[in-house]
C-alpha cells in the first residue's frame, strides 16, 4: 500500500516538474502508438469496408481469418518483425531494428486486425442498410466503400481507438524491435518493465499511472473533437 501512495506522489512530482526524460518517452510513446494507428487504419478501413460490399468466394475464409489475428500474441510478431529487419533478414539492408520505425511496423501488424474486425461489424451492417440504394444508383465498389466508411465515421473512430489502447499499451514487441534504447526506443511500457525488474517499484507505478492518463486524456478529446458523445452542461 506504501509503495502504491508513493507511486502517485512519484507521478505527481514528473509531471508537475515537467521531467525533460519522461517528456521525451512520452512523445516517444505517442509518435510510436500514431503513427502505428494512423497507417494500420488506412489499411484495415477500407479493407472491412470492401469485403462488407463485395462477394466472393473465399470471403468467410477471410473474415474468420481477420478475426482470429486479432488474437495475434505479440511476442511472435515481434519475433517475425525482428527476423525480417535483422541483418541476416531479407530486409536487414535498411537498418531498421532498433528503431521507432521497427517498433511502429509491429504496431500496425498487431493492430490493424482489430481494428478490420471491429469495422467490418459496423460496416456490415450499415451496408445492409444501404445495399438496395447504393445498388440502385449503380455505384461502383469504391463508390460504395467511400460512402460507408463516411457515413460509419463515428463507429469506426471506436475501432481507431481500440487499436489505439492496444499499441498505447503494447510492450512485449516493440521490447523485442525496439531493444528499449534510452533516448532513442525506450517508451512507456518498455520504461515500466526496466524499472520493474530494477525493483523499482514506485516509478514504475508513476509511469503507470502517467499512461493511463495519457490514454484517458487521448480518447476523451478525439470523443470530443469528433462529438461521438453530447452532454448537456445543465
Amino acid at each position: 500500500m506504501n509503495e502504491i501512495f508513493a507511486g502517485f506522489k512519484q507521478a505527481l512530482e514528473l509531471i508537475v516538474s515537467i521531467d525533460p526524460d519522461l517528456f521525451e518517452i512520452v512523445l516517444r510513446s505517442l509518435h510510436v502508438t500514431i503513427s502505428a494507428t494512423i497507417i494500420a487504419s488506412s489499411i484495415a478501413l477500407p479493407f472491412a469496408a470492401y469485403i462488407a460490399v463485395k462477394r466472393f468466394r473465399a470471403r468467410r475464409l477471410l473474415i474468420a481469418l481477420m478475426n482470429a489475428l486479432m488474437g495475434l500474441p505479440p511476442v511472435v510478431v515481434g519475433l517475425v518483425v525482428y527476423l525480417m529487419l535483422s541483418r541476416s533478414g531479407p530486409l536487414g539492408v535498411l537498418g531498421l531494428l532498433f528503431t521507432p520505425t521497427a517498433m511502429i511496423i509491429a504496431q500496425v501488424i498487431i493492430i490493424t486486425p482489430l481494428i478490420a474486425s471491429i469495422a467490418h461489424q459496423s460496416l456490415r451492417d450499415l451496408w445492409a442498410m444501404y445495399h438496395d440504394l447504393l445498388i440502385s444508383l449503380n455505384t461502383t465498389k469504391w463508390q460504395r466503400v467511400k460512402t460507408l466508411i463516411w457515413d460509419a465515421r463515428r463507429s469506426l473512430l471506436t475501432a481507431m481507438l481500440a487499436g489505439f489502447g492496444r499499441a498505447i499499451g503494447e510492450v512485449g514487441a516493440i521490447m523485442i524491435v525496439g531493444g528499449n534504447i534510452d533516448h532513442l526506443t525506450r517508451v512507456l511500457t518498455t520504461a515500466i518493465a526496466l524499472e520493474t525488474g530494477k525493483g523499482d517499484f514506485a516509478l514504475a507505478l508513476a509511469l503507470g499511472i502517467i499512461l493511463i492518463i495519457l490514454a484517458i486524456i487521448i480518447n476523451v478529446s478525439i470523443h470530443m473533437v469528433s462529438k461521438t458523445e453530447r452532454s448537456k452542461l445543465w
